[in-house]
Parts: C-alpha cells; sequence; structure tokens
C-alpha cells in the first residue's frame, strides 16, 4: 500500500470519527464503545475519552498527515514491529499506532487491559476505512514473537524488563515520567485556566500532565484554586477522591504542611512526580538556577509548561501539554525516524 493511500485512510479514519464524536445519535457505534471502556476502566470517563478522541481527529487532519510524513523516506519493504501498550490514558498509545502504520511497517499490537475497548474499536474502523490494513495489524494478548523492532512504554520497573527482553532488536523503551509547570507571575487567567486543564486532565494519569509547578516567590499558590472549577466534577469519581482522602489523611497525620480546597491538595516539595490528587510546587527566585535544576532532571521530563522558551527544550503553552501536535513525540524520540531507519 503506498502512502498516500495510507494517508487517505487514516484521514477518513479522522472524519469518521470527528461525525460520531458530534451525532446527536446516543445508540451510536462510537458511544457504545465509550460506555463499555468506562465500564472496563472507572478512570475512562466519557469526558476525558471523548478529549482523547477530539485530540485524535485532530491530527488525522489529511493536510497534517501530508506535512507531518513529507520529511521521510519510508522504505518499500515493510517490517514487523512489536508496540507494547501502555493504558493509564485513553488511547495513549494511538500515536505509535499511527506512525507504524503510516509509515508502512506492520503492527504486532499488545494491549494494556487496562485499555483494550477502544483501540479495537479504531481498528475495526480504519479496516472498514481501507481492507488492506487487515493484512498489516495483528493484535495479540500472549508474548510477542516474531518481530523486527519494538516500541514498548511502561513502569520504571518495566522498562528494565523491556530493555532486556528486547535487548536483541532495534527499540524505544519508554519510562516514566511527568511534566511540570514554570510560573513567572505575569500569566493571564485564561493560561491558569490552562494550567489547570495540563494538570488535570484525565485524571492527572498522563506524562503529560503537570505534576509540578515552580512558581516565583512572592507568588501564592492558593491563587490557582479559583480556576480549578471546570474540574470540580472529579471530587464525585470514587477512584480519584480515595486517593484524595489518602492522601489528605497522611498529611495531618504527619502535621505535613499543605493547602486543600477539598478535592485537591497543593503541596510545597522538591520532587516531580506527585501522588495522584496532590501538585507539587516549588519556589524559585534564580532564573539560572532553575534552568540548571530542570535540565538536571530530564530524564524524568515529559513537557515543560512555560510562556518562556528558556529551558533545555521546547516550551508547551499554557493549557497544551495534553493537547500535543501530530511531531511532539514522547521522550523527544522522534518515532518515524526510528521507523524510517528500519
Amino acid at each position: 500500500m503506498i502512502l498516500n493511500k495510507r494517508i487517505d485512510a487514516f484521514a477518513n479514519l479522522g472524519l469518521s470519527l470527528s461525525e460520531m464524536l458530534t451525532s446527536s445519535n446516543c445508540d451510536n457505534d462510537l458511544k457504545k464503545c465509550m460506555q463499555q471502556a468506562h465500564q472496563k476502566n472507572a478512570w475512562f470517563i466519557s469526558d476525558f475519552v471523548t478529549y482523547s478522541l477530539e485530540n485524535i481527529a485532530k491530527q488525522l487532519d489529511k493536510k497534517t498527515l501530508e506535512a507531518w510524513t513529507s520529511k521521510y523516506e519510508f522504505a518499500s519493504k515493510s517490517k514487523t514491529v512489536g508496540l507494547v501498550a501502555a493504558g493509564n490514558i485513553p488511547l495513549v498509545s494511538f500515536h505509535d499506532f499511527l506512525a507504524v502504520l503510516i509509515s508502512g511497517h506492520k503492527v504486532l499490537l499488545k494491549l494494556s487491559s487496562k485499555d483494550n475497548v477502544l483501540m479495537p474499536f479504531l481498528i475495526k474502523k480504519l479496516i472498514e476505512t481501507e481492507p488492506t490494513f487487515s493484512e498489516k495489524i495483528i493484535v495479540t494478548d500472549g508474548i510477542l514473537k516474531d518481530f523486527d523492532a519494538v516500541i514498548a512504554t511502561g513502569s520504571n520497573n518495566s522498562a528494565h524488563y523491556f530493555e532486556y527482553y528486547f535487548k536483541q532488536v532495534k527499540h524505544i523503551i519508554r519510562k516514566n515520567r511527568s511534566s511540570i509547570a514554570i510560573l513567572d507571575g505575569t500569566e493571564t487567567t485564561n493560561e491558569l485556566d490552562g494550567l489547570i486543564n495540563d494538570a488535570l486532565m484525565y485524571f492527572g494519569l498522563g506524562c503529560r500532565n503537570v505534576s509540578k509547578i515552580f512558581i516565583p516567590v512572592h507568588f501564592d499558590i492558593r491563587n490557582l484554586y479559583k480556576h480549578i472549577s471546570k474540574f470540580v466534577h472529579i471530587k464525585d469519581h470514587y477512584k480519584y477522591f480515595n486517593n484524595y482522602e489518602y492522601n489528605r489523611a497522611i498529611y495531618l497525620v504527619n502535621k505535613t504542611e499543605h493547602f486543600d480546597n477539598d478535592y485537591l491538595i497543593f503541596k510545597e516539595d522538591e520532587g516531580f512526580f506527585s501522588p495522584l490528587s496532590v501538585l507539587y510546587y516549588e519556589k524559585y527566585d534564580n532564573l539560572c538556577v532553575l534552568q540548571e535544576k530542570i535540565a538536571n532532571a530530564k530524564e524524568s521530563i515529559q513537557c515543560i509548561v512555560s510562556k518562556s522558551d528558556v529551558f533545555y527544550k521546547k516550551s508547551t503553552g499554557f493549557g497544551n501539554a495534553q493537547n500535543p501536535e501530530i511531531n511532539d513525540y514522547a521522550d523527544d524520540i522522534d518515532t518515524l525516524k526510528f521507523l524510517e531507519k528500519l
């Protein structure tokens, strides 16, 4: 299948998704699938699954796909690429799935048990659009076998296993990362609203979610609470609220200073990985020192959300951490370049 046909197929999938998302028919296939996904994984609430699907549909714009792939020369002979999918947020591995197929390779997909409803639905719709893809996609529940390369995402612990198990083939192994935000005190209301979106979308479970905020010494972190009302519904989610109550109890028992609005906790901490329902913050008064601190932690950082582009990597605008462009690669590893060289 030539590249143009692959692009057309994914572009048509994007159009189909957009149509189903905007349909008033509550019984359409997509909405039924979303209900099934939520039944299997309580974290996959309708609002968050919809947000993920809307972003995917936007990325599957035909001109976007053409511009994205135009910088590469893909081999005519395809390889089989194993894809070990994560399941922390809805369809988190779709971009890797897209990259493997758009580059002309076959995908051997091992789904996460946490997200094994939505991806099969998209695969079905893709094959309806372009039946040839049925020969390019294998979904397995077992151990990956007979592959030429692999892309695997997991925890730091599972990454050690992946690195050993896949050491004989070309691979991309992704570990735990989180995202940070840097405020300078001049942010607008819209930007701070966007920051909260970056922190709480998907309950904060994604590697692109902000889990740590650096603030100027004069900034009162409690000012952010007035920007959180959009996400008040998360306190009604039993899994999220259980985490909140647990963390709050720990801080109260240990007399740990923190701020609390009944469903989100701010805690001053030098760490980068905050618990669910907690946002860490740290004060700074020297930008150069902060730049060095962040650069030293780059192996733990996925996104830097900031107005300023003065850090070791390009900053992401407020509100865009969980709204990546198609060429925003996880861990800053160009997936298409990796696939181009197979």
